[in-house]
């Protein structure tokens, strides 16, 4: 075993005082200083003597005044100053959490479901507000998750490992346990999607005590989880209190495939709002700057933009990989007055679209009320490729825009509600496949997906409907770990992927489209070797 090494000596940094070393890192300690003016003890972290050279300096305080951009974040540990050090040493002054954080904890303790969920919320706001702000976190596991005096969990440690000078490729400071398996491969690639995965690999930990692939009594090591990440399906938590859907919400925050993840933190972040809502527990409110920034007053409402611009607004920018923490001057809120009676909206552009007549409001316990739309149309998410024929487009973009017609309808009817009424919004993307007529009928997936590889060496899938109807057609795309499959509109249960995309192992997945827009909401999937 590798001997631990001892901790790098603290600078002098004038105005405060060196207390104690708090931890060690693979690039940089954190000590614990006294702060002279104004009186408080702060955390330093000082990156480790090296091959600091002037880019890499300059380079530090670029992206330590880019986190400055979440400061106003709650669960985000706050950032007090940036600077060099007299020996040379770039470094940053920032809250210091005295409590344990979750990497001391999870181990250790047992967790309940409602903190599990409470954390996952938190820190899920957190994710989401660093993606909007093109940060990429790229290192979310408990460790990096740390307790403020208050108790709210702390998220920490932006791309330290980018920072020193690494490349993004293999060195992003990903952590095995906790990394989806786009980014264990020869040449890793991740996105916003990553994060949403380690986000739920930390969340899991919280509930199992161990980390998501670790199976007690079989060997650990690196490769032994690789290889099951990369492969072996999720596996139970081991405790009865978790409940069902709160496993499906992990397995689906760590699908294998990015595309069939939630496409954001804040999609986590409301499923596990109506895991919350199911188990009647009070419920943990987004903290997300867009969410309560216009609106009536009376309802804390902010109609969701349907202006061609909004989609854009609202998508992620370049993604920067930072420096070590960030930000926030975070208020001493109390708990009570975090939970009161608010309708949550997902500021992105929605997949599901209420329909009028098919909604109700649920009381949670402690006055807080969530929105629980009982009534959704699925919007498939779909670029037609160039070798569909255009009588396949004009009818995928028919579909596209009725949806576009119901949700104007929608907003219509949101606009003549009676004031002080609460109105209701749709949620996510996490409840699918139920009809107008207000009553809940899902879509089913296609079953019996096969694929044959043929002798000019394409693949031609072929599918049943299991429930079919008039106007009845199918989405279907490549599955591939970096990108989302490009989806195509076909009347018939048949495709084929060309030979000069068939090469190697090939997987689709494809989805029942009826004539009314909705879609099945967990499509078949299916390879051919």
């Amino acid at each position: 075993m590798t001997a631990r090494r001892e901790a790098s000596a603290p600078p002098h940094l004038p105005g405060y005082t060196y207390v104690h070393v708090l931890g060690l890192g693979g690039f940089a300690d954190v000590f614990l200083y006294q702060q002279e003016l104004p009186r408080r003890e702060v955390a330093v972290k000082v990156l480790l003597a090296g091959s600091l050279d002037d880019q890499v300096r300059t380079r530090f305080q670029t992206e330590a005044n880019l986190m400055a951009q979440l400061s106003h974040h709650p669960s985000i540990v706050t950032i007090h100053q940036a600077a060099i050090a007299a020996d040379g040493r770039p470094y940053l002054v920032m809250e210091y959490c005295s409590r344990a954080g979750l990497a001391e904890r999870y181990r250790q303790e047992r967790i309940s479901v409602a903190e599990a969920l409470r954390i996952g919320i938190r820190l899920s706001s957190a994710v989401e507000t660093a993606h909007r702000a093109g940060i990429l976190h790229r290192d979310i596991k408990p460790a990096n998750v740390l307790t403020t005096d208050f108790g709210w969990p702390a998220l920490t440690d932006f791309g330290i490992a980018a920072t020193t000078g690494h490349g993004a490729g293999a060195t992003v400071g990903m952590s095995i346990p906790w990394s989806p398996p786009e980014l264990l491969g020869e040449r890793p690639t991740g996105d916003e999607r990553s994060d949403v995965y380690s986000l739920g690999a930390t969340i899991y930990s919280l509930l199992a005590g161990r980390t998501p692939f670790e199976l007690p009594g079989s060997p650990n090591g690196a490769a032994d989880l690789v290889g099951r990440i990369e492969r072996m399906p999720l596996p139970p938590t081991g405790r009865d209190d978790v409940p069902a859907d709160l496993h499906d919400v992990l397995v689906r925050t760590m699908e294998k495939h990015p595309s069939r993840r939630f496409a954001s933190a804040a999609g986590v972040a409301r499923a596990l709002q109506q895991v919350e809502a199911g188990l009647r527990l009070p419920a943990t409110p987004l903290d997300l700057p867009d969410e309560n920034a216009s609106g009536p007053a009376s309802t804390g409402f902010v109609p969701p933009d349907r202006s061609p611009g909004a989609d854009e607004a609202t998508r992620l920018r370049s993604i920067v990989s930072v420096s070590p923490l960030a930000p926030a001057t975070r208020a001493a809120t109390d708990e009570a007055t975090r939970v009161r009676p608010v309708v949550q909206v997902d500021p992105e552009p929605s997949r599901s679209v209420p329909v009028p007549g098919s909604v109700h409001v649920a009381e949670a316990p402690s006055g807080s009320v969530t929105a629980e739309p009982a009534l959704t149309v699925h919007e498939p998410s779909v670029r037609v490729r160039d070798r569909a024929p255009r009588s396949r487009r004009r009818a995928f973009g028919a579909v596209v825009s009725g949806v576009v017609v119901v949700g104007a309808a929608v907003a219509l009817v949101l606009a003549n509600q009676d004031e002080g009424a609460v109105p209701v919004v749709p949620d996510d993307d996490f409840t699918h496949g139920v009809g107008s007529t207000g009553a809940t009928e899902a879509v089913p997936a296609p079953v019996a997906l096969a694929g044959q590889r043929m002798a000019d060496g394409s693949v031609v899938f072929t599918w049943q409907n299991p429930d079919p109807q008039d106007g009845d057609a199918y989405t279907w795309g490549v599955l591939s770990l970096t990108a989302d499959p490009e989806l195509e509109l076909v009347e018939v249960a048949t495709a084929t992927v060309p030979a000069q995309e068939a090469s190697g192992e090939v997987c689709i997945e494809v989805a029942l489209v009826r004539s009314d827009r909705r879609s099945s909401a967990e499509p078949a999937q299916g390879c051919v070797p």
